[in-house]
């Protein structure tokens, strides 16, 4: 279930990722409300994560789910670049959380 809680908790974190940039610096009421949502979402089901799982696994799993896919809403909701050497640094971090993902032991 701690995989599961990790999984989500970094989908929170992409939408807080994206709700930031769409509150225009928190000027914009709904999309700050939703952030702040998704941000308490986020690290609660980080928190429930870390009960069971180790906090250096935890928080780069956490992280990188969230790099990887602010990385994703960037390229296709904003048009940013998608040169080789980010596809690159993004392919590793994938590669990181796979590592990570394999030498812990199932909670």
């Amino acid at each position: 279930m701690a995989w599961l809680y990790l999984f989500f908790a970094g989908l929170f974190e992409i939408a807080w990722a994206f709700g930031l940039k769409a509150s225009d610096g928190f000027t914009r009421p709904l999309p700050t409300t939703l952030t702040v949502l998704c941000m308490v979402a986020s690290f609660w089901l980080l928190a429930l994560a870390m009960k069971s799982l180790p906090l250096g696994t935890s928080y780069a799993i956490w992280t990188g789910i969230g790099t990887i896919g602010a990385f994703i809403v960037g390229v296709v909701v904003y048009g940013e670049s998608l040169g080789a050497l980010r596809v690159a640094s993004v392919v590793l971090i994938v590669a990181g959380i796979v590592g990570l993902k394999l030498s812990t032991a199932p909670a």
